[in-house]
């Protein structure tokens, strides 16, 4: 359903903007290897949750019930 998709892409920015100062404090390698797998996730998670949303993909196994209900419920 496209409000999960949204509420999801809204949750992960809401916690990039938490970590948006951390990031810029962060020093030596480790630290930087750490953001960048961070931020790595943060694109799979709002690339996803995008396709989603734009109807790219089908949504995940557990809604994709919901949307069956609804449209059976529609006609």
């Amino acid at each position: 359903m496209k409000q999960y998709a949204l509420l999801r892409i809204l949750l992960a920015c809401f916690f990039l903007y938490l970590a948006w100062p951390a990031i810029h404090q962060a020093g030596g390698t480790l630290a930087a290897y750490f953001w960048a797998g961070w931020l790595a996730f943060f694109l799979l998670v709002t690339g996803a949750n995008l396709a989603t949303l734009l109807r790219m993909t089908k949504p995940p196994v557990m809604e994709q019930g919901i949307d069956q209900e609804l449209q059976a419920g529609k006609n």
